[in-house]
């Protein structure tokens, strides 16, 4: 008999960022729609309103249309504090030249926002917290929060959530940890986090000739670098870098390199600082009988739009316990799916990085790509191929594949051709 939820069954979710939050979003939303109460427990001992690495799940947060498009689906609006700016172009720094990639659709909007409180060092008080606001209105649904650390999780006929005070059985567990926080699962639960890469994160004043609606991308410095991004967010600006073995100080030599120290170090120093994980796989034995990982401890798209893909599994796996059951096999069915296509449209984002890494060393592709952006300016959005390319891939806001496909296009190698022959 496949194991379903029972009206009143309780769910434990581990974890209350945005993939943890997003669960019981979905969860409670469906439990409505089928009249099927339930009893969803959030364990998250963080105050995410709180400045610093405190209160913060540490990325570069900036939200995707994809995303904001999910929010819409559970019935929540941005609340105008949270966003921290409204991004309408990227500047790509390539061999002391700057191209500047517009919004091609101006209806797909892209913000930035914090996931904590702001920086350690803040200035003139906390900033809104997106993860706060997403925590909240969980809470305001329905979902009851346990201020506590779990301190493991054991398997027998249900799951048992151990905290320091008291333990919970619960009839579905989802582990929401992310990929920074260690799952406190038992080994029995056969649990493998996915690959990861580590990122190098400040923040610092934003200068006031700095652009509040740009952000500015480079490839080439320091060594290992895959990119970074310079981000304003509100009263502050965010470098995020990715790399091969980064430590913190890469953010200093990054900013030294691309003549951004002058600008920003007599302003303030730095605010804040940390090396976080991203993950660049899926995990393993990341579900059975009762149990569901979402969120990067189970898969995420690769480099880009995190927090959406926090959004989609979780919509997806709760999705399927709500639908097709809590059972090893429910999830197989239901779930697993949509994992492996994540990971296999991250395939098509490793294939087009490296084609990027190729054409930054060729000057006259680097040209062509410039001429060819230029000449689609006035072109209606479906048809602005280049710009859709990279703005796809620095945002995330449409699939690698779909990104891949459109690169060989005959319009979009046409226009290469002529932008070749400009130079």
């Amino acid at each position: 008999m496949t194991l379903q939820l029972q009206p009143g069954a309780r769910v434990g979710i581990v974890g209350g960022g945005p993939a943890g939050s997003f669960a019981a979003l979905h969860l409670l939303k469906l439990a409505r729609q089928q009249k099927k109460p339930l009893e969803v427990l959030i364990f998250e001992p963080r105050d995410f309103r709180r400045p610093g690495p405190a209160g913060c799940n540490r990325c570069a947060g900036v939200l995707s249309y994809r995303l904001q498009q999910g929010l819409a689906q559970l019935d929540l609006t941005l609340p105008a504090p949270v966003i921290q700016a409204e991004i309408q172009a990227y500047a790509i720094h390539l061999h002391g030249n700057s191209l500047r990639i517009e919004r091609p659709d101006p209806s797909r909007r892209i913000v930035s926002v914090y996931r904590g409180g702001g920086p350690r060092l803040l200035q003139d008080g906390p900033s809104a917290s997106f993860d706060d606001f997403l925590l909240s209105c969980a809470v305001e649904q329905g979902a009851i929060r346990v201020a506590e650390r779990v301190k493991r999780v054991t398997p027998a006929d249900r799951p048992c959530i151990h905290t320091r005070s008291q333990a919970y059985p619960v009839d579905l567990l989802v582990i929401a940890t992310g990929i920074n926080s260690q799952a406190p699962l038992a080994p029995e639960f056969g649990y493998v986090p996915p690959s990861s890469a580590v990122m190098a994160q400040d923040e610092f004043l934003l200068p006031e000739e700095w652009p509040r609606d740009r952000v500015d991308a480079f490839f080439e410095f320091p060594p290992g670098l895959i990119f970074g991004a310079v981000i304003p967010k509100g009263r502050y600006l965010n470098i995020s870098l990715l790399g091969e073995g980064l430590r913190l100080d890469a953010v200093e030599a990054f900013a030294e390199e691309h003549g951004l120290a002058q600008m920003l170090h007599p302003a303030s120093g730095s605010l804040c600082g940390c090396t976080p994980r991203i993950a660049t796989g899926m995990a393993r034995h990341f579900f059975g009988d009762r149990w569901v990982t979402v969120g990067d401890a189970a898969v995420t798209r690769l480099y880009k739009d995190g927090i959406g893909s926090a959004y989609h599994t979780a919509r997806v796996a709760m999705t399927t316990a709500m639908t097709m059951g809590i059972s090893r096999r429910a999830f197989a069915r239901g779930y697993l799916p949509y994992c492996r296509a994540v990971r296999k449209d991250n395939r098509y984002g490793q294939i087009l990085f490296r084609l990027w890494k190729l054409t930054m060393g060729i000057a006259p592709l680097i040209h062509a790509w410039q001429e060819a952006i230029r000449l689609e300016a006035a072109l209606p959005a479906p048809q602005k191929v280049h710009t859709r390319i990279l703005w796809g891939m620095l945002t995330g806001d449409e699939p690698y594949r779909q990104l891949f496909w459109l690169s060989l296009t005959p319009g979009s190698l046409i226009s290469l051709f002529r932008g070749l022959n400009h130079c």
